[in-house]
């Protein structure tokens, strides 16, 4: 993997992967415009994408029918430098005909064994999870990696 990045002014900066771009900017308090993520809400993204991406993929396999899929994460960071997320607990948010064992089986195989941005978060971060079936809150859990 290679990736580029480019300063653009002010506290802005435009990354370049694949031909893909992307801008990250930082809060005004921090002296940025706030118009594009921070590095710390992207890696929050990709947390949330590379999960999402295997358990969608996942449940497909299964043969389940999802008519919606969302998620939702919350991060505590550290007070301390380096300031870093201490605990994170995503929330997915899937509808459709799917059976709750298999929906589990399909998050705790993401975050336990396929997951490359959950694992690598998971060396100094706490993670965590709760999946919420078709409004129904189904099953609370934590992440442990092999």
């Amino acid at each position: 993997m290679k990736a580029h990045l480019s300063w653009t002014k002010e506290m802005q900066f435009e990354c370049h992967n694949r031909g893909l771009k992307t801008l990250i900017d930082s809060t005004p308090e921090h002296g940025g415009s706030g118009l594009a993520p921070t590095p710390k809400e992207l890696i929050l993204n990709a947390m949330m994408g590379c999960t999402a991406m295997d358990v969608v993929s996942i449940l497909k396999k299964m043969r389940q029918q999802i008519d919606q899929f969302e998620m939702e994460i919350v991060a505590e960071k550290t007070s301390e430098f380096p300031i870093h997320f201490k605990s994170a607990e995503i929330i997915y948010k899937i509808f459709g005909d799917i059976a709750p064992e298999k929906a589990i089986a399909a998050i705790e195989a993401s975050l336990t064994k396929y997951c490359g941005v959950n694992y690598m978060i998971s060396k100094t971060c706490q993670i965590s999870y709760r999946l919420i079936l078709n409004n129904s809150e189904i099953k609370r859990g934590l992440t442990h990696f092999n």
